[in-house]
């Protein structure tokens, strides 16, 4: 049984549905390990406590990077996680982070990289006047939303919409998208290739 460990800021939607996609057998052979935040008062917690999860707050506030992810890391062997997913986690992780779980750390963002990286990335599509957004899963790396593609949703960008239109959309599609990466990553049947990512059969 894979164990994963959730990080999360805030109110934890993408956590929720990986949680939701386990427990109606969607999603075999895993099951939530640990659920952290950096922040004391993530609702994400308290949906996490309701659940019977192990959830646990490490404030970041004051400390320094590496002594923060540290005291994250130790509580995610402590419940011997081996795949970090990062669900709506705003902070950067350290080098000594991404390092202690090589190419087992995933994260989703609200865009089809590596178009409109970092903030508020469906502002910036609808904005830019793309045609067709969406979301992306990827392993992380030390650079901020850089680590190869898992896999991709595209959403079209609908002549009614505004930037909350559009991202309520991608949200949808990040429900379904990142337990999908998950199976995958747990499946083992992939290998990458340069920065690609290639389905064995």
């Amino acid at each position: 049984m894979h164990k994963l460990g959730i990080l999360l800021s805030g109110r934890g939607s993408n956590f929720l549905a990986i949680a939701d996609s386990i427990a109606s057998g969607r999603l075999r052979g895993c099951e939530i390990a640990a659920v952290v935040s950096n922040l004391a008062d993530a609702s994400g917690l308290a949906a996490a406590r309701a659940r019977g999860l192990n959830a646990v707050a490490i404030e970041a506030r004051g400390r320094k990077r590496a002594e923060h992810d540290a005291e994250i890391i130790a509580c995610l062997r402590q419940h011997h996680v081996d795949l970090v997913c990062l669900a709506g986690y705003m902070r950067l992780l350290s080098p000594g982070f991404v390092q202690a779980f090589p190419q087992r750390i995933l994260n989703i963002h609200p865009s089809l990289l590596p178009a409109f990286p970092g903030l508020d990335a469906q502002l910036q599509a609808f904005e830019y006047g793309v045609q067709v957004s969406g979301c992306s899963v990827h392993f992380v790396d030390e650079q901020l939303d850089h680590g190869v593609i898992i896999l991709q949703k595209a959403v079209p960008v609908l002549e009614g919409d505004d930037a909350p239109t559009l991202a309520a959309r991608i949200l949808a599609q990040e429900h379904i998208a990142y337990s999908e990466a998950i199976a995958r990553v747990l499946s083992g049947r992939y290998e990458i290739v340069g920065r690609r990512y290639l389905l064995k059969p």
